[in-house]
């Protein structure tokens, strides 16, 4: 049987390994996002005002690898949950908003307990709080700010990006345009 005697379901895929290369870009965008922010954030901690250079550096590089594992956890829980085969040319903005939707309630709960509960770190004054809930504005907005930019680079469609990361299956009988 020839590839062009197999019927194609509507919802395969045009591009069956483009969820790859689109994970590789969101991955790659997200770790050096969560680095520069981190870097960037930092005198919003007391440990800028009395950590060394070296406990600095190391303050950032940790908090960024779990950003990582954070962005990369959400993202694979959200695929589980709502992702498909078809995934990122179907329900891509479904599985965006819920991985957002993830690392956002992650970095609630994880705020509240290591500045709450643990004392594992603390805001300086420059820290911009949130009222009531006693949270920083920017390791929430961290998590809304870089994941959306993230999957908005890394989707296929993204300016400069064209969608043939993968080569499209050849037309057949049943995907064919009709030419009048």
């Amino acid at each position: 049987m020839s590839r062009s005697d197999v019927r194609l379901s509507p919802a395969m895929p045009r591009y069956p390994h483009l969820w790859l290369p689109m994970l590789r870009r969101y991955l790659l965008f997200v770790s050096g996002g969560n680095l520069v922010w981190e870097m960037l954030h930092l005198p919003l901690y007391t440990l800028w005002q009395h950590g060394t250079a070296g406990e600095l550096i190391f303050a950032a590089a940790h908090c960024t690898g779990g950003d990582i594992l954070i962005a990369l956890s959400s993202l694979v829980l959200a695929l589980v949950l709502i992702g498909g085969g078809a995934w990122p040319e179907q329900r891509y903005k479904a599985v965006a908003a819920l991985t957002i939707l993830f690392g956002f309630g992650y970095t609630v709960f994880s705020e509240w307990l290591n500045t709450a509960v643990r004392a594992s770190w603390a805001y300086s004054e420059l820290m911009p709080v949130i009222p009531v809930v006693d949270l920083g504005l920017s390791p929430l907005a961290q998590w809304v700010v870089i994941p959306l930019a993230g999957f908005w680079w890394a989707r296929p469609s993204a300016p400069g990006r064209r969608p043939s990361v993968a080569a499209p299956l050849p037309p057949t009988p049943d995907r064919r345009e009709n030419h009048v």
